[in-house]
């Protein structure tokens, strides 16, 4: 005996079948994906000149010979020519705004720069007065500027800042090896540049600073070691 009820339900899904079959195709999209971005090269690793390399393999005998200590930061009170510094930071300072924002250099290669300081007498003085002075230059470090961790090239040299521009509306500061240090106006920052050192100017002004290096004190031999070293980098482009 013939079920009509499940012929008619296969007819009727037949004919759905049928219909669904004879619908066109909806039109497929096309994604398209963006090409993949190569990943930047490598950065090189930096450059250790042949140079760099000596005067790394001295800095072990230049400490042993050093008549200061060898932390990172050092005690301004063993430097007594930064007493003249402190004294008169403000003629300083005065001679050093008109230059602006910009790095000036003052002297160099243990000789000074006659250009930037024939404004500049009272500047000329002291910095002349410092003993064994290689470099000095007025240097400012912009709002929102931050001073990657870098290296000096010899332990033969120490640096000194002095602060004439310190903004005080937010956190000017330094890194030496594992110490925080902050600048401030009229004082003086005494450190080993060898160690690694990185700055921050979280502020809205410049931060200005005289920048000074100047012959680590040594025993002989040390200081005629130095010297030679010294003489050799000044004659290096």
């Amino acid at each position: 005996m013939i079920d009509r009820a499940a012929v008619r339900l296969r007819d009727e899904g037949d004919d759905r079948a049928r219909t669904v079959a004879a619908q066109p195709a909806a039109p497929r999209t096309r994604v398209l994906a963006p090409a993949p971005v190569p990943a930047p090269p490598p950065s090189p690793p930096p450059r250790v000149t042949l140079a760099g390399r000596a005067w790394r393999l001295m800095d072990r005998p230049i400490a042993g010979w050093s008549l200061v200590p060898g932390d990172p930061v050092l005690d301004m009170r063993g430097f007594g020519w930064t007493a003249g510094l402190r004294a008169d930071w403000r003629v300083i300072r005065a001679e050093a705004i008109p230059g602006g924002g910009d790095d000036t250099p003052l002297w160099r290669g243990g000789a000074p720069v006659d250009a930037a300081l024939a404004h500049r007498p009272a500047t000329r003085a002291l910095i002349a007065a410092i003993p064994g002075v290689e470099e000095a230059a007025f240097v400012a470090l912009a709002p929102g500027a931050h001073v990657p961790a870098r290296r000096g090239p010899t332990r033969a040299l120490l640096t000194c800042h002095l602060g004439l521009a310190v903004p005080r509306d937010g956190d000017v500061r330094m890194r030496v090896h594992d110490r925080i240090v902050r600048w401030a106006e009229g004082e003086t920052l005494v450190f080993d540049d060898t160690c690694p050192h990185e700055m921050w100017n979280d502020s809205s002004g410049a931060r200005i600073v005289l920048a000074i290096r100047f012959a680590r004190p040594l025993r002989q031999p040390g200081r005629w070691v130095a010297g030679r070293m010294l003489r050799w980098m000044r004659r290096r482009p």
